[in-house]
């Protein structure tokens, strides 16, 4: 059985009885492609090109859902720049914005493809880091606070440092958190950068297994014993 043709096939064809393509097509065509452009805006913030808040709300539930089934885990990164409220103040709005689409592009050029960066509103942005442990999540945290830190804005004569705090957290399939439960998790770690000083990145505490050094009485004699001894 032939499968069904789909519209841009149709789209494609020319009418029955002419080789001039079919008026309805083409609007067809263009009507389907003008749907995709929408698509796309909906879920794109306009002045970043980042995805906005309403993808961001829709990704972390079936994110969350995703590491529950594979049990692998999900991390969660919220940026906000320090000081923005003062940075409009002296510089103004128009430079404010460049400002957001400024981070926004070093943002994108220091995450993975399968990341998700969003801006989450205002100056804060989340980036959602699937099959990614807290370790891993924190030194990619670090790589964006320094880069926003060191790579200045440039306007006229002036070279404008901004910076960043960064709060971390991570997700696992046995974690109980509701989406807005993860969130305010990230968020309780962003404000706590926010109080040490700014410029910094806060998270759990990573366990670091011990290494276990000591050797036993026995283990020492089967190590000099398969060397051997002066005494033989």
């Amino acid at each position: 059985m032939d499968s069904p043709a789909s519209p841009s096939d149709f789209a494609s064809q020319s009418c029955p009885l002419s080789d001039i393509p079919c008026q309805f097509q083409q609007e067809l065509q263009t009507l389907r492609q003008e749907v995709d452009l929408l698509k796309e805006q909906v879920r794109t913030d306009a002045l970043t090109g980042l995805y906005n808040f309403r993808f961001f709300s829709d990704a972390l539930p079936l994110e969350m859902e995703r590491a529950r089934r594979s049990f692998q885990p999900l991390s969660l990164i919220v940026l906000d720049i320090d000081h923005f409220k003062g940075f409009n103040d002296r510089w103004g709005h128009e430079l404010g914005n460049r400002a957001l689409t400024h981070i926004a592009k070093l943002v994108a050029l220091t995450i993975r493809k399968l990341d998700f960066a969003c801006r989450f509103g205002g100056e804060e942005f989340v980036i959602l880091l699937p099959n990614t442990d807290l370790r891993q999540a924190m030194n990619v945290a670090e790589r964006l606070r320094e880069i926003v830190a060191t790579t200045a804005l440039v306007h006229e004569e002036n070279s404008i440092t901004i910076t960043a705090s960064l709060g971390v957290d991570e997700f696992r399939g046995n974690h109980s958190d509701s989406p807005e439960g993860f969130v305010e998790r990230v968020d309780a770690w962003l404000y706590r950068a926010k109080h040490a000083g700014r410029n910094c990145v806060q998270g759990p505490s990573i366990e670091v297994a011990e290494v276990t050094t000591t050797v036993t009485p026995e283990e020492k004699d089967a190590l000099f014993g398969a060397f051997g001894t002066d005494d033989e």
